[in-house]
């Protein structure tokens, strides 16, 4: 390695080491993904919601990580399904499994900003989202309708988060509970629409909601707007079990890789990405020192069949018709002990039906070719016609060999 080399590698390595240095000791920024998982405290998260409901209901909450159609396969199960996320989409099969344990006499409660096109088509909703003509962000302006459950003042998101709303709804048999208007100049409810309603169901109901924000860290932990969330949430019958749901969350836990120890601690993690760039240096540095052109060999070629081509036209051009048919028996009787191996020395009845049998031939067809080629072996001279009439029966005879004839 040059000295200029040297200097590269070294000075390269040390703003490595120091970019891994700030990115390591800078503070984490607060994440707003909409994870509504219990085990997250990032603002999105609903670890607060978790600890309020074990402490209000006790023994009355049990969660569920399955998806809601294997769940309900137990028939004894009886009380209220919780499904709180920023997307709930259930297919056609679960939604069916859900709406006949709701005739049933249960309660599903669904809090989403996106609902299942199922739910919305079977209850005959429709879901619109509220927006401002003259700003880029809405703010969520939240009030129920029940006397004993509104409150003085309206709760308001200061975020931006979307105001879905309820365009239209079945007003012979749906209850409004609750209304929602996007904040623009005042804290007030001025041209209010429903975001939540109840949709009685046989002996059951749906309680849909449209703002599940209400559920998350964020807003139970701001001044009082936890109250907003007891009163939706008083909506649940207090006898009644709490099956939550843990399956429809987009922060649910899964990490299959067998890294996911080491990526998951910040300092491991920019550890091992330090090894994979060090790793790197040394390869684009010392394997191109090392690294040599390596030569093309062309392997030998062969050339028997061009020699043998040359030989047996210098025989044909003397017409020595003899030579040609003595080393063509030769080359015959090297294929018999090659390619059916079998011995050449003794030729008598055995020797003719092995080889009839190795051949494809028939034990007839093997006797004429050897009593033409011994009236060969012994005469003086070949004529032309000879030779080739030789070379026609021993080429007829390899081909049922190779399954050609």
């Amino acid at each position: 390695m040059s000295r200029f080399q040297k200097i590269a590698f070294f000075g390269l390595f040390i703003m490595v080491a120091g970019l891994v240095y700030v990115e390591a000791t800078k503070p984490v920024p607060i994440s707003w993904f909409p994870s509504y998982s219990t085990l997250d405290k990032i603002p999105m998260g609903t670890y607060v919601l978790s600890d309020l409901l074990e402490t209000s209901y006790n023994d009355k909450i049990k969660a569920f990580s399955r998806p809601p159609f294997e769940v309900l396969q137990d028939s004894t199960l009886q009380g209220t399904y919780l499904f709180i996320n920023n997307r709930v989409a259930f297919d056609k099969a679960e939604f069916n499994k859900l709406y006949n344990w709701v005739e049933e006499g249960n309660t599903v409660f669904v809090s989403a900003n996106h609902h299942s096109r199922m739910l919305l088509d079977t209850l005959s909703l429709k879901v619109n989202n509220a927006w401002l003509k003259n700003s880029l962000a809405t703010e969520p302006m939240l009030q129920l309708v029940n006397p004993k459950l509104k409150s003085e003042k309206v709760y308001h998101l200061d975020r931006d988060f979307i105001v879905p709303y309820f365009e239209e709804i079945d007003t012979l048999s749906h209850t409004v509970l609750g209304m929602v208007e996007a904040y623009k100049d005042t804290i007030a409810l001025l041209h209010p629409t429903a975001n939540f309603i109840e949709a009685p169901i046989g002996n059951g109901r749906f309680l849909i909601h449209n703002q599940p924000e209400i559920f998350s860290n964020y807003f139970l932990l701001k001044d009082d707007y936890a109250t907003h969330t007891q009163h939706v949430l008083s909506y649940i019958n207090d006898d009644s079990m709490i099956y939550w749901d843990d399956y429809y969350k987009s922060g649910k836990k899964v990490n299959v890789s067998p890294l996911r120890i080491i990526l998951n601690s910040k300092y491991l993690k920019w550890a091992y990405y330090f090894v994979l760039i060090g790793v790197l240096l040394y390869v684009l540095f010392e394997g191109k020192r090392k690294q040599r052109n390596i030569p093309i060999v062309k392997p030998l070629t062969n050339k028997t069949y061009e020699y043998t081509q040359t030989i047996s036209g210098m025989y044909l051009d003397k017409r020595q018709y003899h030579e040609i048919a003595q080393k063509q028996i030769v080359l015959f009787f090297e294929f018999i002990r090659t390619r059916l191996r079998v011995p050449t020395e003794r030729i008598n009845d055995r020797f003719f039906e092995t080889i009839a049998a190795r051949s494809g031939n028939t034990v007839e067809d093997t006797k004429s070719l050897f009593t033409f080629i011994e009236k060969v072996q012994h005469q003086h001279t070949t004529t032309k016609e000879e030779l080739l009439k030789l070379n026609k029966e021993i080429n007829q005879y390899k081909n049922k060999v190779d399954g050609k004839s």
